[in-house]
């Protein structure tokens, strides 16, 4: 994704799901691309959106600084997030004032669980779609606990969600781009590939296998234009990420 959609609209002071961490140029050379600093750090980036968007409703804040954004060249560059950005531009140029309520009620009905669609919800936790579904807090759930816990990470106190929900996921993975980015920078280049190593398999046995189930279920029944550009733009970069990684199987 191009430099991370050129995502300055993400506020620093508001982080999408905090974690708390317990206890190439010249430096990638003879490693693959995939280890560029550049590469991470956009990666890392574009992984912090999409938790932050699925995270809580957008503030008014977020919202006129996401409106800011250049989604239309991004619309028409031809990439496989075109179609995405194209639905993202449209629905930020017709803002009014009823814009943020509009978007709160659409995230709260669909990605609270406020609505059902043949009687599931579309919230975003792997419990709901792997390991024979239909409950929260289920083995995936415990599954996300332990991967997060094996690199010293964990969701942060005060937030009463299952570490198994789709921002922890994203924010994680973010984590470990910036840690790989680390690394790649102290010439640390065992661990630097273990760590993507780590994310390989990580996006295989904990995203992939329910991410898509979710992701059409969730566009199926999105009211906004907005809502259903990201869906798309998680479809067209979870792919890319995919493919990226699948080098360092």
């Amino acid at each position: 994704m191009r430099a991370a959609l050129r995502s300055g609209w993400r506020k620093r002071s508001e982080p999408s799901c905090k974690f708390e961490e317990q206890g190439m140029d010249e430096k990638t050379k003879g490693l693959s691309p995939l280890y560029s600093i550049e590469l991470l750090s956009q990666r890392a980036e574009m992984y912090k959106v999409l938790a932050q968007l699925y995270f809580r409703p957008l503030s008014s804040e977020q919202v006129n600084a996401l409106s800011e954004q250049d989604w239309k060249s991004l619309a028409e560059d031809g990439s496989a997030a075109a179609d995405a950005c194209n639905d993202i531009y449209r629905a930020l140029r017709r803002m009014n004032t009823g814009t943020v309520d509009d978007l709160a009620a659409d995230f709260t009905a669909v990605f609270y669980g406020a609505s059902t669609h043949d009687g599931k919800t579309a919230q975003p936790y792997a419990s709901l779609f792997m390991h024979d579904g239909n409950q929260i807090m289920g083995e995936a759930c415990s599954e996300a606990y332990h991967a997060f816990k094996s690199e010293c990470i964990r969701v942060a106190q005060g937030i009463d969600m299952p570490d198994d929900h789709l921002s922890f996921m994203f924010e994680f993975m973010a984590k470990l781009c910036e840690r790989a980015k680390l690394c790649v920078d102290a010439s640390d280049e065992s661990e630097a590939m273990r760590i993507v190593s780590l994310q390989r398999t990580f996006l295989e046995k904990q995203v992939t296998p329910w991410v898509n189930d979710f992701l059409d279920l969730a566009i199926s029944m999105v009211a906004t234009r907005f809502y259903r550009g990201v869906i798309k733009l998680t479809g067209a970069f979870l792919n890319e990420e995919k493919q990226l990684l699948e080098e360092v199987g």
